[in-house]
């Protein structure tokens, strides 16, 4: 998969409705063992809690699902927190709902609108953002073409992860998997194909409106 939505990081928001107090929890996590462990942490941290509701999904093709009502009507908890996944396209990420009953009766309706929020806090509160599959490329030239080599570079957008001067100069850059012969032509072109390149690894870089982190 060339890209995938996740969340940046584990936080959580809360949401009061009709006095009942709902936490919502979110995590990014790589497998579902993981993603137990997060669920068993926040059962942990809120054992007098009346309900933890809670969903996941794991795999770039949402191969495991799961979900727990906790003992809310079926339907009314576990599935809205799921689906609130799946509709923002999110992979690898798991919810944790926590309801601390205030006295009032939601009927099944006002549930599903109540764990659908406090999902929708916790995914937004732990930052959704974009992974995409990256080469290191390293681009080796000579000193004399560093300052038109490095202007090219920033101009079309690629990332330098740093610069090595030795002999030559060595940028070692991340180049979206997609535009890696893109870049490779391109770079021949400006060096009249004097420069080295050496194609390294693939990894997923994690982008913020279509910017790398850093």
């Amino acid at each position: 998969m060339e890209k995938y939505k996740t969340i940046l990081k584990e936080n959580m928001d809360e949401i009061i409705i009709e006095r009942s107090k709902f936490l919502g929890y979110a995590a990014p996590v790589e497998t579902e063992g993981e993603a137990i462990d997060f669920i068993k942490g926040v059962n942990e941290k809120h054992k007098d809690a009346n309900h933890n509701v809670y969903g996941y999904t794991i795999g770039y093709d949402n191969e495991v699902q799961r979900y727990s009502d906790d003992g809310e009507p079926s339907g009314t908890a576990g599935i809205p927190v799921l689906e609130v996944i799946r509709k923002e396209d999110l992979k690898n990420v798991v919810v944790v709902v926590t309801r601390y009953f205030g006295g009032i009766k939601l009927g099944a309706g006002g549930l599903v609108r109540a764990y659908t929020k406090a999902a929708k806090l916790g995914l937004a509160a732990s930052k959704i953002v974009s992974k995409r599959l990256y080469s290191q490329i390293t681009l080796k030239i000579d000193y004399s073409l560093i300052g038109k080599i490095q202007n090219e570079i920033i101009q079309q957008g690629y990332y330098i992860k740093d610069t090595v001067y030795q002999e030559d100069v060595a940028f070692n850059l991340y180049v979206r998997n997609t535009e890696v012969e893109g870049f490779k032509a391109a770079a021949i072109d400006w060096t009249n194909d004097k420069a080295i390149i050496i194609e390294g690894e693939t990894e997923y870089l994690t982008e913020i409106e279509g910017k790398i982190l850093k």
